[in-house]
């Protein structure tokens, strides 16, 4: 029997794949921070592991997944956040040793999760993306470019729109930068209209960046309401972003899973690339759903199996994070108005909740109500 190891049992997306992984024959080991992480209470896991260094010490959690590893017999270990991610790449060589991991190597890793990078890649093959601003190392840099307003300022490394800032003029710039600001940890570029829909693309490359499998998903809804992470995705066709997004893995050589964000800009119609997740984003359940196993593409990738390919998948299958949702619902000036309605539920399925293992909801939600108030102070700005 095949053992996989998620290194992330707190994160949403790790739920659905501990299910497929669950229902290949795989024993499923979850590594979980406290009792209200989803993996901990799913039925499709059989072994929980806890370990509380990942909210202090982000890499410690290595310590943990390697003493895991070197003496169970693992065949595989997932990570699903930036942080485990991380720290997996980092120490690849080393985990190994003793089982494959679905995460890219260091280098790889480092030019995807640094926004800047992954710009400059679009830029210098001409793959859509906004434009961008190179080589600021000191304000003087930022402020003698020949901007265009209004302009985006984010860090570098960063989920969930935290970190972000439109500015409006070069006064307002000019207050941005005041103080003690690392110029060079920040991303400057133009800022793409959010009036239009933002996409993401979930694709899997073998060990010669040849592409297995690819779906988009549209992002309708998002919390917060002026960007941040999606509440609603609807699955949907468009062979442009898989052949852009194609293009961009194959350029840095990419093996394994990658979600690429895009927004269409209303100007010109063109869906941009705005970044690489270097895992399996939250929203992972929606590519299972639509008929593309993730589980079993990595597994055969782990085992040195042919890996199954997909040439096609459902469209119109919607993903919902019903409390996230709901916060835009509160918020939203188009809450009525909304495409597809807020109210719809054709063909949708929550991102944590199922009749068949139902309580990772419960942890989910006493979980949520704990951070809530974090996650919102984290996204102000």
């Amino acid at each position: 029997m095949d053992k996989v190891l998620l290194a992330d049992g707190h994160a949403r997306q790790s739920l659905a794949l501990a299910k497929a992984f669950h229902e290949l024959g795989c024993f499923v080991t979850a590594v979980c921070s406290s009792k209200f992480d989803v993996c901990s209470q799913s039925r499709y896991v059989d072994k929980v592991l806890i370990d509380k260094s990942i909210q202090e010490r982000p890499d410690l959690r290595i310590k943990c997944l390697y003493n895991e590893v070197s003496k169970n017999g693992y065949t595989l270990a997932v990570a699903f956040s930036d942080t485990s991610a991380e720290q997996i790449s980092l120490n690849k060589e080393l985990i190994e040793k003793y089982c494959k991991t679905a995460v890219v190597n260091k280098d790889t890793f480092y030019l995807a999760y640094d926004k800047l990078h992954t710009m400059r890649i679009c830029m210098e093959n001409g793959i859509p993306c906004p434009k961008t601003y190179f080589d600021c190392k000191t304000k003087e840099d930022v402020l003698k470019l020949n901007l265009s307003f209004p302009l985006v300022i984010k860090p570098r490394s960063s989920y969930g729109a935290i970190g972000f800032h439109k500015v409006e003029s070069f006064q307002e710039l000019e207050k941005c930068l005041a103080g003690d600001v690392n110029i060079e940890h920040l991303v400057f570029q133009e800022y793409i209209p959010q009036t239009d829909l933002q996409y993401e693309c979930s694709i899997f490359m073998d060990e010669n960046s040849n592409v297995k499998s690819a779906m988009v998903f549209e992002k309708n809804r998002w919390f917060p309401v002026h960007g941040g992470s999606s509440t609603l995705n609807t699955s949907v066709k468009d062979e442009t972003i898989v052949n852009d997004c194609s293009r961009l893995l194959k350029t840095m050589k990419w093996q394994g899973c990658a979600d690429i964000d895009l927004i269409r800009d209303p100007r010109d119609r063109v869906a941009k690339i705005m970044e690489i997740n270097p895992r399996i984003s939250g929203s992972g359940k929606i590519v299972l759903l639509s008929g593309i196993n993730l589980a079993l593409e990595m597994l055969q990738a782990a085992k040195g199996e042919e890996i199954t390919a997909y040439s096609d998948y459902s469209e119109g299958i919607r993903l919902r994070c019903l409390y996230t949702d709901f916060l835009w619902f509160l918020k939203s000036k188009d809450r009525f108005r909304a495409k597809p309605s807020w109210f719809s539920m054709k063909n949708t399925h929550e991102q944590v909740f199922s009749w068949d293992d139902p309580k990772p909801f419960l942890a989910f939600s006493i979980g949520s109500l704990l951070k809530l108030k974090k996650e919102l102070q984290k996204r102000k700005g």
